[in-house]
């Protein structure tokens, strides 16, 4: 699925609109945004730890989505327009640092870290820390056997 400019500008809509719950004149909160991805239905819903929803779009090219890959389309999709508003508007938010945005599928499941927030550091990837756990365990049991 290749995506259209009105699927981002709708992307870019409904993280504008999450964001207007944390405006920049507020204390900070300490939250994740958790966005959902609804392939039948096409929505995007956005909530905070606490379960409130912060916004909810009909992403139009997401509506009846059967690809077998869609939530890593959509998720690629997602991180591109966090990306695109991140100084505009995501920096801008009274949200606590660390934070994050998690995806998660249809059924509420978390699916994975979009984009983690901390001070200085921003991670905006869905395969930046693939494998580490496979490493870590390698390097324990090498560790450990040299003992």
């Amino acid at each position: 699925m290749e995506p259209t400019a009105q699927t981002y500008q709708q992307i870019e809509r409904a993280i504008r609109r999450m964001a207007e719950n944390f405006p920049a004149d507020k204390d900070a909160v300490m939250t994740d945004i958790h966005l959902q991805v609804k392939p039948t239905s096409g929505e995007l819903l956005a909530f905070d730890d606490n379960d409130e929803e912060l916004t909810r779009v009909v992403v139009e090219q997401w509506i009846e989505a059967k690809d077998d890959d869609f939530y890593e389309e959509a998720a690629a999709q997602i991180c591109h327009c966090l990306d695109e508003v991140r100084k505009s508007t995501i920096d801008r938010m009274s949200v606590m640092h660390p934070f994050s945005f998690v995806l998660m599928d249809e059924d509420g499941e978390t699916l994975r870290d979009l984009y983690v927030v901390d001070e200085d550091t921003v991670i905006l990837s869905t395969t930046l820390l693939e494998g580490l756990e496979e490493d870590l365990d390698k390097f324990l049991a090498d560790l450990l056997k040299d003992n």
